[in-house]
């Protein structure tokens, strides 16, 4: 069985490694593609699909985050078009909030002593999405914390004195998005949200309404009963399941690519499905 990872990051957003470093290191372990889905970006796809050689499948993807009843949840688009501009423009603008906000999280962590830069965040990569990664990385380096955990939990909780609330995208606005992109919509590790089985389910269907197409039903976080839960909902509602590690590199160093936390297995039969209903939506328009 060939394995295939489809939840991966790089430095384009709050990965270690490079987006070339990520389908060297894909390669490395054999599998037969990556969906590089960096936050809020395609910066580093081009790179991704330069380095990769026969027969890794770098897929183009992107995570947009989104807020469903005051919880952000995120959603991964697969396949997404380079080429689109409205798509492009609307990461554009995605991205010039984000910076907004980031400035704004800067001046309050200076305002109380503690010095963070710009170039502190981005690291030897100008082009990077900053998140609050980057800031807990910066933290803990600096000596303000003692782990990425305790930096979030000090200084990095939305609301808190630091760290303004991101402004809201709602799920019509990320799935409109990713349809301007003519991106395969998938939801992002749905366990992770803490809403119990009925209210992801409802989720689920909610999204589904507007165009989901998918479940990241195999995820570094999930064991395999919560795995076959998912599994039977995607089932129910004729959605197809994924699955991927949620790779960081160093940002998350017990998530492994193509492996997770070491239990991980998603199958390339599950890419082919995908391919096969993009095709049939290319001839079926």
């Amino acid at each position: 069985m060939r394995l295939v990872d489809l939840h991966v990051h790089s430095t384009a957003s709050d990965g270690t490694f490079t987006p070339s470093e990520v389908a060297a290191y894909a390669a490395s372990k054999s599998l037969a593609a990556i969906a590089l889905t960096d936050h809020d970006t395609v910066d580093g796809i081009d790179e991704a699909l330069a380095a990769a050689g026969y027969p890794l499948e770098v897929v183009p993807g992107i995570e947009l985050s989104c807020v469903y009843q005051g919880e952000e949840i995120h959603i991964l688009g697969f396949y997404v078009d380079l080429n689109q501009k409205l798509f492009l423009d609307e990461l554009e603008n995605i991205r010039r909030i984000r910076e907004e906000r980031n400035f704004e999280m800067i001046r309050r962590f200076n305002d109380a002593g503690i010095l963070i830069t710009y170039d502190d965040l981005r690291n030897g990569h100008p082009e990077t999405v900053i998140t609050r990664a980057h800031f807990a990385k910066v933290l803990l380096d600096k000596g303000y914390a003692s782990s990425m955990d305790q930096a979030f939990k000090q200084y990095l909780q939305y609301g808190g004195p630091y760290c303004m609330r991101k402004e809201k995208i709602t799920p019509q606005k990320a799935m409109s998005i990713l349809a301007l992109g003519h991106g395969f919509p998938v939801l992002a590790h749905p366990l992770q949200y803490k809403l119990g089985y009925e209210k992801t389910e409802e989720l689920i269907v909610f999204l589904k309404s507007l165009g989901l197409r998918g479940v990241e039903v195999y995820h570094s976080s999930n064991n395999q009963y919560e795995s076959g839960r998912l599994k039977d909902i995607c089932t129910k509602h004729r959605l197809r399941p994924t699955g991927g590690s949620d790779f960081h590199g160093k940002n998350k160093p017990d998530i492994d690519l193509g492996c997770g936390r070491g239990g991980l297995r998603v199958s390339s039969l599950l890419l082919d499905d995908i391919k096969a209903d993009l095709n049939r939506s290319d001839t079926n328009p």
